[in-house]
């Protein structure tokens, strides 16, 4: 019985070369480097947003040695505001250990890649497909969404055991061994391409996919119920209350925050509970100095927080809290912080 799928990767491979995204900062280089940075930069985070953070970074970490040579203070800076700040923690631990285990050199294999901090199975794939053409598969949210299509997979992949088949799935449609390292570098583009702008969650651009002829959720006429998946992440809220302590000479008390937490690894303004809590730190004869500023919601991917900033004028930098430091202005600005505690203290 002949393969349905035959040829599927060939014609992947020909639509990337003349249709795909060709032209990003991170392509058409096989430096794991630079790979492995972009990757990470992209998880849940839209590429428009990443170029620039991505140039900015090289500028100053141009390869894995000068990130593990640097502070966390300065990598967690360069991140400041592109979210999810565990990614950058991780990115630096990883450097740290490429450089303590591999002598700089990124491992070749997906599997050897994987056991790396923050590396997961996808980007560790995609780190050895394109860079070292190692024939594993990727299968990051937008490469399901084309896996499960093409395959007709209608499996909740809430389950484990669903998410494994999805990976064999996937697995069957590479290249056939002796593919070369372009032609699986160009493959692995190729899938995040064709989920990226043609294969997208609603209204699907079926008339310009290259696979679309073999792909089972087209035939069926509904593709956009695939991928199924049941179990939907819960939001939850919280509020917070925030201390903008401010000196005449513009430096600001900051606290590292701790790990793990809100904003975990940030300097961020003292935040507490609750305004009781608040007022409780502040020296009853500047209780009528503290000044509330408009509230406002800042959203993160599964939480809602509801923040009250406070400011308190002083004059000079004498008052002292048990956490923290007083930090200039020329050293804030460079520092890593939570992206509204930096709107607040850019306003000025």
């Amino acid at each position: 019985m002949p393969d349905p799928f035959e040829g599927f990767a060939d014609q992947l491979v020909a639509w990337q070369k003349q249709h795909g995204r060709n032209d990003l900062p991170w392509q058409n280089t096989r430096d794991p480097y630079k790979v492995w940075l972009s990757e990470i930069m992209l998880q849940q985070t839209q590429v428009a947003t990443v170029k620039g953070y991505f140039a900015r970074f090289l500028a100053r970490f141009p390869d894995v040695a000068s990130l593990a040579n640097g502070t966390q203070d300065e990598v967690m800076g360069l991140w400041s505001g592109l979210g999810y700040y565990s990614r950058a923690r991780n990115l630096h631990l990883c450097a740290k250990q490429i450089l303590a285990l591999y002598e700089g050199k990124f491992p070749s294999d997906a599997q050897t890649l994987e056991a790396l901090p923050g590396i997961g199975r996808s980007t560790a794939s995609a780190i050895s497909s394109i860079c070292f053409g190692e024939r594993v598969a990727i299968l990051d949210a937008n490469v399901k969404r084309v896996v499960a299509r093409v395959r007709g997979f209608d499996k909740d992949l809430a389950l484990s055991a669903n998410e494994k088949i999805m990976w064999q799935l996937a697995t069957e449609l590479i290249p056939a061994k002796g593919a070369t390292q372009e032609t699986m570098a160009r493959y692995t583009q190729g899938m995040m391409d064709l989920g990226a702008g043609v294969c997208s969650p609603k209204k699907p651009q079926c008339l310009l996919c290259p696979v679309a002829p073999m792909c089972i959720a087209r035939d069926g006429g509904d593709p956009q119920r695939y991928p199924v998946r049941t179990r939907k992440l819960k939001r939850s809220s919280q509020s917070l209350w925030l201390l903008e302590a401010r000196c005449s000479n513009g430096d600001v008390w900051l606290s590292k925050r701790p790990v793990p937490g809100v904003w975990a690894g940030l300097h961020c303004l003292p935040l507490f509970d609750s305004e009781e809590a608040l007022r409780a730190v502040v020296p009853q004869h500047l209780q009528n100095s503290l000044v509330c500023q408009a509230p406002f919601v800042h959203v993160l991917t599964h939480k809602d927080l509801h923040l009250h900033p406070w400011r308190l004028e002083l004059d000079d930098p004498q008052l002292q809290w048990s956490k923290g430091r007083w930090v200039g202005g020329d050293e804030w600005l460079a520092l890593g912080l939570p992206a509204p505690v930096r709107k607040l203290l850019e306003r000025d």
